[in-house]
This record gives structure tokens, sequence and C-alpha cells, in this order.
């Protein structure tokens, strides 16, 4: 932060040079005029800046959210794979199995889930996932197609577990904070522009740049909203977890 408040001083400092500069060259005139040259370009350079800003404030976290929502479910598809083949355990393994991973799924969906919005993961999720993970690896395989069947249950409840660290990972990411800092601040100063130019909007002329300026503060608002992927304007549901509990209780009864 502390390189981007030079950077931005270092700018202002040539503005105030080249503004003297100028004024020892021949043929340069003054440009008080809210509506000179100046103006309009330091206008349509704020408005530019501004738009850029926003647009990155907006694709980022859509990109983001869409990510994160694949990623829900890679989970449970890995979640109901982890069931199919717990089935072929011995019947006492897989029902165990089975039932850890409704569980895990009721947890997620759960509480979890509401955790999400802060940046957080239940800590009993890890602990359910270990905890199945050491029960298959203590199953004593009696055959090579039991030992087939273990390893292809690890696999499943590994790549559950490599979802789950994108998914914790995902509910901790937002787009950096300076990102939101040059939208409010450009924003800010394109409401403020006429004012600071000189001019005095009087009657009708305040009712599109009154208009301007709310627009602005919504689409504002908007990207700080969306800024986390599990809360806000574009929160993910547990969509995919509740779809699979649906699916895991039809793999029990052997549906």
């Amino acid at each position: 932060m502390l390189i981007y408040c030079a950077a931005a001083a270092c700018a202002v400092a040539v503005v105030i040079v080249a503004s003297r500069l100028v004024k020892k060259v021949s043929g340069a005139v003054d440009d008080p005029d809210p509506d000179g040259p100046t103006t309009s370009h330091t206008g349509a350079m704020l408005s530019a800046l501004f738009l850029l800003a926003f647009a990155i404030a907006v694709v980022v976290p859509w990109t983001m959210a869409d990510a994160a929502r694949s990623n829900t479910y890679t989970e449970s598809q890995a979640i109901t794979e982890a069931s199919w083949a717990a089935g072929r355990l011995p019947a006492p393994d897989a029902r165990h199995v089975r039932e850890g991973l409704s569980e895990y799924v009721d947890l997620v969906r759960g509480s979890e889930w509401r955790l999400m919005r802060e940046g957080r993961l239940e800590e009993r999720g890890w602990t359910q996932l270990d905890d199945l993970r050491r029960y298959v690896m203590a199953v004593e395989p009696e055959d090579e197609e039991l030992k087939e069947a273990r390893e292809g249950l690890l696999g499943h409840l590994g790549e559950i577990a490599a979802a789950r660290r994108q998914r914790a990972m995902d509910a901790r990411t937002t787009p950096p904070a300076g990102l939101y800092a040059v939208t409010v601040v450009t924003g800010v100063a394109v409401v403020l522009l006429p004012f600071m130019a000189g001019a005095r909007p009087r009657g009708m002329t305040l009712v599109p740049l009154s208009l301007m300026a709310a627009l602005l503060a919504a689409g504002t608002y908007l990207t700080i909203d969306i800024a986390q992927v599990f809360s806000g304007a574009m929160a993910i549901g547990p969509d995919a977890f509740t779809s699979v509990q649906g699916e895991l209780h039809r793999i029990a009864g052997g549906g």
C-alpha cells in the first residue's frame, strides 16, 4: 500500500511540475473553465478508470464463484462414488462408511455452510474424513478383490479431501482490497468532478447527476457485496450436497 501511495504522490508532483513548466511556454493559455479541455480530459480518464476497476471487481468474483460452485459438485460427486465403492466392502464396513459419508454431508450443508460465510470450515469435517480413512485402511483385505475395493475407496476419500481443501481456499479468497479502494475513489471522483471543476449544477441538471451518483453507488456496493463466494448477492448454496444426500439414501437402500 505504501508503494501505491508513493506512486500517486509522484503522479501529483508530475502534474504540478508540468503546470509550472507550461506557463513558461509561449502560446500556452490558462484553462479555468469547467467545460475546458483539462476538465474534459480528466472526466474521460476518470470514467475509463472507474469502468476498468468496476469491470475487474465484477468479473473476478464472478469467475471465482463459478469455479467454487463447480468444485462443490466435484466434491459431491466424489462422495457419491465413495458410497458406491463402499458397497464392495463387507456389509458392516460398507454400512459404517456410508453412515460416515451421510454424516459428513449433513455437516457440510448445515453448520459448515453457515460458517463458510466467515471464510472458515468446521474442524469436525476434517476429523470425520480422517476417521473414515483410518477405518478403511484398517479393513483387512481377505483377497485381491477386497484389496482393490479398499484402494478404490481410499482414492475417492482422497478426492473428497482434495475438493474440501479447495473449498476452504475458495471460502477464504477475496479480491484485493486495493481494487475496491480504487473503485470507490474513482467513483467518488467521477461524481464530484463537476463541482471540483468549478461548476454549480442547478435545477434540472441535478437530476441526471443525482441519477448517475445513485447508480454508481449501487454498482460500487454490488462489487463489495459479491466479493465472497459463499455470502452476498452471488452466494453459492449447498445445492450440490443437498442433492447428494438423497443419492446416498438411495444407494444405501439398494436403489
